[in-house]
């Protein structure tokens, strides 16, 4: 979709992802090797009583989820910011997440335009874990 193409207001919802305790436990391994992410024991003991993906890992499925919609396409340039980042929820494993994504602003950035989508993640049965405003420079 081009930068014209999009309206503020406009809403999209993703397919589902199912979160599974070995990618939890070798995504934070790599990128976020934190004892809640990794270690079992000491996860079943902390106010989480059990392993909790990173919130980098939950950013990375709900871009993902986000992108497999396709709604943007090869009119994508670049990526452009993520703000207002929030962790609202733990993420467990056998969650199954979700995403809606909703233009909240258009800006004109000179041959092309720049848009931000609210993007929230859900999971189970509605629950938020997540919100971020992420920007993209599209092409017109």
């Amino acid at each position: 979709m081009k930068f014209d193409d999009i309206q503020i207001g406009q809403k999209f919802e993703t397919e589902s992802y199912k979160m599974n305790k070995d990618e939890i436990i070798s995504f934070a391994l790599q990128f976020d090797p934190q004892y809640m992410h990794v270690d079992e024991e000491k996860a079943k003991k902390s106010r989480f009583k059990g392993i909790i993906a990173s919130g980098l890992h939950t950013i990375s499925v709900s871009f993902k989820l986000w992108t497999d919609l396709n709604i943007l396409g090869d009119h994508v340039i670049a990526g452009t910011g993520i703000d207002n980042l929030k962790f609202v929820q733990p993420v467990y494993p056998d969650d199954v997440l979700y995403v809606t994504a909703e233009v909240i602003k258009k800006q004109e950035r000179n041959v092309n335009g720049e848009v931000t989508l609210l993007l929230l993640s859900f999971k189970n049965d509605g629950e938020l874990v997540l919100k971020a405003n992420i920007s993209a420079l599209i092409s017109k």
